[in-house]
């Protein structure tokens, strides 16, 4: 299974989305580890990956979230 990791903290919405939906169509990973530091990044990548068929999981790590997104 390929799994790509993309660390987007420190962005704010759109870039960490057009980051993970650039990799998704570049690659198309089985799973994919995101970490953003706001909950609309949260939120918005959430929307995106249920739109590209991949189910998410959240945890919240301090004051970041570490998303993962799997086919």
């Amino acid at each position: 299974m390929e799994k790509k990791t993309i660390d987007a903290r420190g962005l704010s919405c759109p870039m960490p989305v057009v980051m993970v939906k650039n990799e998704v169509d570049k690659t198309k990973p089985d799973a994919v580890d995101v970490m953003v530091d706001s909950m609309v990044c949260v939120e918005n990548l959430k929307r995106f990956a249920g739109k590209y068929g991949y189910r998410v999981e959240v945890k919240e790590e301090g004051a970041d979230y570490h998303l993962t997104l799997e086919k």
